[in-house]
């Protein structure tokens, strides 16, 4: 089982990077006096060693484009916003933890992989703003003052492929309206063709957009989803955040290849989870397949708990689940994840994943095993009442003739179990998640209003509540779990 976690899309790399240092004889151009009527400064050495990829910092605060002062550079990345200083010799500080960096770009690519542990690059001209307005546009300045018969360039070369930012007031309005983090897994995982055992090595493969734990992105404005008939083959341009409406097995003149029972407590757990951070959250789906009966029985939810950015806690989160996988006789059945404000709907991201994932396990050598996904949304406005809108889907490939379609998310019909009692592991499980989470800047904030007249923590005891066991025994502990949440936001 190697990590389940979908590979970042090749348009996440930036189209042009900058470069932590000066192109050759750069400095001995800047070294040059000037002559007194500039021309040699314009149009001579300099301007014929500088490129668009070597301007760097130092030249614009030189020649007076940015002036050096604290807290005037910032990056706003998937709902996250990272503040620097800019220092007269060109280098950037981390206000957050006096880090120094040389360049724009080291600074965006620390930043982001603190929150996408898959970003290959940073795109730090492009990411970066000075006092508001993005480092590409000075650049750009600098280029039409200093080079003025240079060919135009394109000024947010670097941003293809990125996450639209959005300005901090423009998110706070955006979480306000209730459309946020709707994002797809981070370091989920590839259920991988071995014996249980073997099934959990190598669990932390990295690739994904970020798992540890999730932090997604805030939309700039809602998702609207749409008819898989629409979107034709695949296009490069196409947002892979696009969410796509699920196609019925009826509606296709099809059987569903294999049954689905899951039973509460795996609900319960995983819409506990969900709940906890306006981030995404990923985890594992333990349970058996028979292949006599056809019926794939998910038993156990197996949430990650890992931090931004941190590999090695990610790896023996991992290491840890495989083992509880192995010792309970459980075999690995899928996965779920979260888009905390938007509908339960995959992604054209999240369709990729799955069909990666359920050819993983297809090639066990053991026949056909399928490998179930389900989406939470539990902030979605859009669901009827407090509870938690949870799908299943599954995805079939597309017909062998058209090669370059996307696969079809089909949706799963699946028979739930009521289970009567919550166990242990169940309860133990919430409470190492409430742990995990406590004081975290994501960490959802239970006393706030979530509507008119309830609050998040009403909205999280209403969803939970037709996904708990008839046996009240249990219900001074989650009582227990509910006061230590409240108390951690």
């Amino acid at each position: 089982m190697a990590a389940l976690a979908a590979a970042s899309p090749a348009g996440d790399e930036c189209l042009e990077e900058d470069e932590d240092e000066l192109e050759p004889g750069l400095d001995e151009a800047e070294a040059e006096p000037e002559t007194g009527s500039g021309t040699k400064a314009a149009g001579g050495t300099r301007g014929a060693v500088l490129t668009r990829r070597g301007i760097t910092l130092r030249v614009l605060l030189r020649d007076g484009l940015l002036e050096p002062a604290r807290g005037v550079l910032s990056i706003y990345y998937l709902g996250k916003k990272f503040v620097g200083d800019l220092g007269a010799d060109g280098t950037i500080t981390w206000q957050e933890t006096g880090q120094v960096f040389n360049s724009p770009s080291a600074w965006a690519t620390h930043c982001k992989r603190l929150v996408n542990p898959a970003k290959k690059s940073g795109c730090g001209w492009a990411s970066v703003r000075y006092k508001g307005q993005k480092l590409d546009q000075y650049k750009a300045a600098w280029l039409r003052k200093h080079q003025p018969n240079a060919p135009p360039a394109e000024e947010s070369l670097a941003s293809e492929g990125e996450e639209e930012e959005m300005p901090e007031d423009e998110e706070e309005e955006a979480t306000r309206e209730g459309r946020a983090p709707v994002p797809e897994p981070t370091a989920t995982k590839k259920p991988e063709e071995r014996s249980k055992k073997q099934q959990c090595k190598n669990l932390a493969e990295p690739a994904g957009t970020d798992h540890g734990p999730p932090g997604k992105r805030l939309e700039s404005k809602p998702r609207v989803p749409v008819r898989y008939c629409t979107l034709g083959t695949r296009d490069s341009a196409r947002n892979p955040q696009t969410l796509v409406e699920v196609t019925s097995f009826a509606a296709i003149n099809k059987f569903q290849p294999f049954n689905v029972a899951i039973s509460s407590n795996v609900l319960l757990l995983l819409d506990f989870h969900s709940h906890l951070t306006r981030s995404e959250v990923v985890g594992y789906l333990g349970g058996r397949w028979d292949t006599n009966t056809q019926l794939l029985t998910v038993l156990r939810a197996f949430p990650c708990r890992t931090r931004l950015g941190d590999a090695e806690a990610a790896g023996a989160v991992e290491e840890e689940i495989c083992q509880s996988l192995f010792l309970r006789g459980l075999s690995l059945v899928g996965w779920y994840h979260s888009h905390p404000f938007g509908p339960a709907l995959p992604s054209l991201h999240d369709i990729d994943a799955q069909m990666d994932y359920q050819l993983k396990l297809q090639g066990s050598g053991n026949g056909f095993q399928p490998c179930l996904a389900l989406i939470c949304g539990p902030y979605y406005h859009g669901n009827p009442g407090v509870e938690s809108k949870i799908a299943p889907f599954w995805v079939m490939p597309p017909p062998e003739q058209r090669p370059n379609d996307y696969g079809i998310p089909m949706d799963v019909e699946v028979a739930y179990i009521q289970d009567g009692f919550l166990t242990n592991d169940v309860l133990q499980e919430m409470t190492l998640l409430v742990e995990f989470y406590k004081g975290a800047p994501d960490l959802v904030k239970f006393q706030e209003l979530w509507s008119q007249d309830q609050t998040y923590l009403d909205k999280l005891k209403g969803s939970l509540a037709s996904r708990t066991p008839k046996d009240q025994s249990f219900t001074h502990i989650l009582e227990q779990i509910y006061s230590l949440l409240k108390l951690s936001s």
